[in-house]
This record gives structure tokens, C-alpha cells and sequence, in this order.
């Protein structure tokens, strides 16, 4: 019988779920395989010790900052699902 009222727990398995989806999403963006010598967007060369450091790399430094910043200006979206929002 549904009783309009949350398990004990309920918030922190939400939580729990959200986490894991984040932590997911953010591994499936993980640049995977050789890397390469050259940036693919610039054709500047990548060294090697960011080679190293990041496993798959396909961007040099500078292309991939403008890539971070592109990406984090298009994140705007409501995490806290607040009273208000669910009202609009």
C-alpha cells in the first residue's frame, strides 16, 4: 500500500544514484587507446609527458582548456531540484 511518505534511506539511495551516474558519465568521457603525437584540432605537437600522464590524450593543452570551458558553459542545469523549479 503506498503511503505518500519515503522509505528510511530513500534520500541517501537518491544520492547514491546520482553519484554513480556522474561517475559514470564522467569515465565514458575518458579519452581511451594510444595517444596521439599531434593535437587533432591545432596539429600542435603533444609532449610526452602528457602523453604519459593522460592515457588516449588527442588534444593539446590549450585546445583542450577551450574544450573544458565550452562544455562547462553548456552544464547549466538544476542539480538541486529545488520547490521552485518543480513549480515552473
Amino acid at each position: 500500500m503506498a503511503t505518500g511518505w519515503a522509505g528510511d534511506g530513500a534520500v541517501q539511495d537518491q544520492i547514491d544514484a546520482t553519484v554513480k551516474d556522474g561517475i559514470q558519465r564522467a569515465r565514458s568521457r575518458l579519452p581511451q587507446g594510444p595517444g596521439l603525437l599531434r593535437c587533432e584540432d591545432c596539429d600542435a605537437e603533444i609532449p610526452e609527458g602528457r602523453r604519459k600522464a593522460v592515457p588516449g590524450v588527442r588534444l593539446c593543452v590549450t585546445c583542450q582548456e577551450a574544450q573544458d570551458r565550452e562544455d562547462s558553459a553548456s552544464a547549466g542545469y538544476n542539480r538541486r531540484g529545488s520547490k521552485d523549479s518543480q513549480l515552473r
